[in-house]
């Protein structure tokens, strides 16, 4: 057991703390691809860094202590499963923020592939949310 925590202690995270870390579903539906989109294009216009949602639910040491340097948790789920914003909670942290994608107009279903008409249209929502 000690050994496993001494192992534990040494494990860095791929991935610095971020201010805004937004957590997102990535579900097997066409809302949980966009989830993951949103959270991508949220990243590369600076508004925030995508995080590993699964390494929470793993209780990856790194992941976990990149999630508690924070100032501000987002989860972007894709349907009112809301399992990105459970998992975080199941982990002990508070979710500052929750956006679902399917509450934002996208239906449930369908193709995988997203249209960018849509992604636009889901981003202006997104944004709207969360004050950007």
């Amino acid at each position: 057991m000690a050994e496993e925590l001494k192992m534990a202690e040494g494990v860095k995270c791929a991935c610095e703390a971020a201010i805004i870390g937004l957590y997102a579903c990535a579900g097997g539906s066409n809302v949980g691809q966009m989830s993951n989109k949103v959270a991508v294009e949220l990243t590369k216009q600076g508004k925030g860094k995508i995080m590993c949602t699964v390494g929470i639910g793993g209780d990856v040491p790194g992941i976990i202590k990149s999630t508690e340097g924070t100032d501000e948790i987002v989860a972007i789920d894709g349907c009112l499963l809301v399992c990105a914003k459970k998992s975080l909670e199941r982990a002990g942290f508070t979710v500052d923020k929750s956006i679902v994608i399917s509450e934002l107009g996208m239906k449930k279903g369908g193709s995988l592939d997203l249209e960018e008409s849509d992604v636009k249209d889901i981003m202006a929502k997104v944004e709207t949310v969360l004050g950007n």
